[in-house]
């Protein structure tokens, strides 16, 4: 193989240049092409970017809309909408903490940061190792890889893993129901002799992924190793259970699917020859069109660009594995 394109059963650049999108053609230029392009702050002005901030609160929030405060609080849930809203603008337009937005959103975020190290109140008074890790991956790939915030937020996680080496949401593990744990006043402890979850220990890794430091750790390499071994089964607890959801993607990533695990395997330094990859690997290969684009399953979101940039992420993984 000359390059990592000839993995690919159609070219997928082509369509990628040819966006009307200046964010797409930015990152594929950028990253799978090694093109010298103008500096990411140009993508900062585009009337889509202007939309986002311009729904950005005082206090460094975005404020989730039509709340079940019988659920959780409205702050609770301007967390929820905080983290997908620096989703869009990480991942898309590549905002990092130069930008006033970001920071100030960070600074919202921070506050529920637990003196444990976790970002608590999505699940009210109980651990969320999925909301902690999915925070922390989008802070340090805009700028936070170094804030003591961010390495209290790995030892946390390091130190709440099930004896098997991955993570589980606590009340999943004890079953109780998800309506009576979110009530609880006090923070459930795991039962952690009970297997990991495919789903929360995915998130999870990718925020060790995302760190220069903790991405070559034995401990995520033993993750990667744990997940990549999950590929295509149940999960061991009821949320997004079934096989299908590893085939369901969104991006900005959300929840465990073989897209996002693969990305992060890449990052880890995975090789694709390990079969359990190269199974994953085939199945895309294998689904890719003769539009060039990929048959898969999206959710969340409304971008109508969506299908380009599953794209460009698949891309990514593929010059990634390729190059390790």
């Amino acid at each position: 193989m000359k390059n990592w394109q000839d993995l690919l059963r159609y070219n997928p650049l082509p369509i990628l240049l040819s966006s009307k999108n200046p964010a797409v053609v930015f990152f594929t230029k950028r990253d799978l092409q090694n093109e010298n392009v103008n500096q990411v702050e140009t993508l900062w002005k585009q009337p889509s970017v202007n939309k986002i901030m311009s729904k950005q609160q005082p206090d460094g929030s975005w404020r989730y809309p039509g709340a079940k405060l019988n659920i959780r609080s409205q702050q609770n849930y301007n967390q929820i909408e905080t983290y997908r809203a620096i989703g869009e603008l990480v991942e898309k337009y590549g905002f990092t903490n130069r930008n006033d937005t970001l920071r100030n959103a960070a600074d919202f975020l921070f506050i529920f940061q637990t003196p444990e190290g976790d970002f608590r109140g999505i699940y009210g008074n109980q651990y969320s190792p999925n909301y902690t890790a999915a925070i922390m991956e989008l802070l340090i790939k805009s700028g936070y890889q170094k804030d003591f915030r961010i390495e209290n937020g790995f030892h946390w996680l390091l130190s709440n893993r099930q004896n098997d080496g991955g993570w589980a949401i606590a009340s999943r593990t004890r079953s109780v129901k998800i309506s009576d744990f979110l009530f609880q006043a006090e923070t459930m402890q795991p039962d952690r002799t009970k297997p990991f979850s495919h789903l929360v220990t995915g998130v999870v890794l990718r925020s060790f992924a995302a760190h220069p430091k903790y991405c070559q750790s034995d401990d995520a390499k033993t993750t990667g190793k744990l997940l990549a071994l999950r590929f295509f089964k149940k999960d061991a607890y009821p949320d997004r259970e079934t096989v299908a959801f590893w085939t369901k993607f969104s991006f900005p990533f959300w929840f465990t699917d073989i897209l996002s695990s693969l990305d992060s395997l890449s990052h880890l330094g995975f090789k694709m020859q390990e079969p359990q990859i190269k199974k994953a690997i085939d199945w895309l290969i294998d689904v890719q069109n003769e539009s060039d684009l990929w048959n898969v399953h999206l959710i969340r979101g409304k971008d109508k660009d969506l299908n380009l940039w599953i794209t460009l992420a698949i891309c990514r993984v593929f010059k990634k594995f390729y190059l390790n």
